[in-house]
């Protein structure tokens, strides 16, 4: 099992699809790496020879911010806008959708499991 930026890899897996395994590494990043590389697409990670499992690991240190500080970032940025209390810092305080998605219905996710009201009717004429 590869272990790059303090992730372990799949063995199992392409090359390509491994590397999404690390937080801030997506598929195109993913083959930007392979490419530069000259890892072949149809490569697997246990079939990865030390060498190229070290030049993987010193590109993503040299070149990409990932994990951690990836992490540290994105949170300080969230916090940031919550302590200017601008809106996009409001909506993050109250856990509602940050990016004008309708709240009147859906938004689950971010809301949380919803609260039957008791005794709620509908309105008669």
């Amino acid at each position: 099992m590869a272990r790059i930026a303090g992730v372990n890899i799949p063995t199992n897996k392409l090359v390509v699809i491994g590397l999404t395994y690390i937080y801030g590494i997506g598929r195109k990043t993913s083959q930007e790496i392979c490419d530069k590389l000259n890892i072949p697409a149809n490569k697997r990670v246990n079939e990865l020879t030390d060498d190229e499992t070290l030049k993987i690991r010193e590109l993503i240190d040299n070149s990409y911010q990932v994990e951690g500080d990836l992490r540290r970032e994105v949170s300080l940025n969230i916090k940031r806008v919550m302590d200017l209390g601008c809106y996009r810092g409001l909506r993050h305080r109250k856990g509602l959708p940050v990016r004008g998605q309708r709240t009147h219905t859906n938004a689950r996710t971010r809301k949380g499991k919803a609260i039957a009201i008791a005794g709620k009717k509908k309105a008669t004429k």
